[in-house]
């Protein structure tokens, strides 16, 4: 006596098509079920944000990450283990700046230099 036989399985195969197709059915709704849950929890979640921010506005207190980012800023501007310039960098860096005062230089010399050569054609006329 054939187990399956007795439950009506003749047809071994449909059995597992149906079988393949409500664990495919079961996995789709476990799927949705936790893409509901999520939007639910996103939703709580941004609702609660605004109630946060609502609270930071009225008392003047900075955000959590603003704070951490002030504080990085700070550690890393006066910090001992901040990244090291390679020479190119630094080489780069004092080359900008003495252009900068070269190309400072420069351009007052040259207007001085203008204004000084209209003072001397104007006194003088050449015959």
């Amino acid at each position: 006596m054939d187990i399956m036989g007795g439950l009506g399985g003749d047809d071994a195969g449909g059995d597992k098509d149906a079988d393949e197709q409500a664990e495919l059915e079961r996995l789709e709704v476990l799927r949705e079920a936790e893409e509901r849950r999520k939007e639910k929890h996103r939703k709580m979640e941004e609702e609660r944000e605004t109630m946060r921010q609502g609270i930071r506005d009225k008392y003047g207190i900075k955000k959590r990450e603003e704070k951490e980012a002030e504080q990085n800023q700070m550690f890393e501007a006066s910090s001992l283990n901040r990244k090291k310039k390679t020479p190119e960098e630094l080489a780069k860096e004092a080359e900008a700046e003495d252009e900068d005062e070269f190309t400072k230089l420069k351009n007052t010399l040259e207007s001085q230099v203008n204004e000084i050569k209209q003072q001397i054609e104007g006194k003088c006329v050449l015959q």
